[in-house]
């Protein structure tokens, strides 16, 4: 016979909820670690005129960053090599899997233009080399130049590197390297906050019942079924 659990009513949880106290300086840097993490140029300046707090970052910076990420997510790779170039040169010289990636994706948008001679040639003289020296290049760079043996190619095995999917892990990509060169979390930390309170109420489910969120989007505390 299993061991019974816990049973805990929403006035006692609410009682221990309410005797956790959290700083508010706290929950607004949460708030702006989302805004320059994610972006939100024009939000984390209003937040930082309201609530005084502090974005750790210059919002120039983020401006750039975003010109980058949209670059890659529309398709303008070399513009977006260049523009993380002014940034700062030393992103693309110490990732080599990053610029290689980046590479891959131009490679990708010469073939969806339909330029095939152009990326045929493209990937010999930039991404081959890049193979010699990785396996695991070289096993991308040969599943994206075998887009060039289909005809249809959104319908053929390797498609999916068609897709703006694509773009968007490339983008996504850069955008944790430019962050991590600032000394910037990759991340922002609501996210990953979230999912440890998900873990917890399953680790919890197991010993207890008691009033738990059931939807993160309100947030409000529901009695669980005996």
């Amino acid at each position: 016979m299993g061991e019974s659990k816990k049973m805990i009513s929403s006035v006692e949880w609410e009682k221990k909820l309410n005797d956790v106290k959290i700083q508010k300086e706290d929950m607004n840097r949460l708030v702006m670690n989302f805004f320059v993490t994610e972006g939100y140029v024009e939000a984390a300046e209003k937040f930082q005129r309201e609530s005084g707090t502090e974005t750790g970052i210059d919002l120039g910076t983020i401006i750039d960053r975003m010109a980058v990420k949209k670059a890659v997510q529309c398709g303008n790779v070399e513009d977006a090599i260049v523009k993380v170039n002014d940034l700062n040169p030393e992103i693309l010289d110490t990732n080599p899997q990053l610029f290689f990636h980046l590479q891959q994706q131009r490679l990708i948008e010469l073939i969806r233009n339909g330029k095939t001679e152009e990326a045929l040639e493209f990937a010999q003289e930039e991404l081959a080399p890049r193979g010699e020296e990785d396996q695991g290049f070289l096993e991308e760079l040969e599943r994206t130049v075998s887009l060039l043996a289909f005809e249809d190619v959104a319908n053929c095995p390797v498609g999916e590197l068609l897709d703006i999917s694509q773009r968007l892990k490339t983008a996504s990509e850069v955008n944790a390297a430019i962050l991590t060169s600032q000394s910037h979390e990759k991340e922002p930390k609501i996210p990953t906050l979230l999912k440890m309170l998900i873990w917890a109420q399953r680790e919890l489910d197991q010993k207890a019942i008691y009033p738990r969120i059931n939807d993160l989007s309100t947030a409000m505390l529901e009695e669980s079924a005996v």
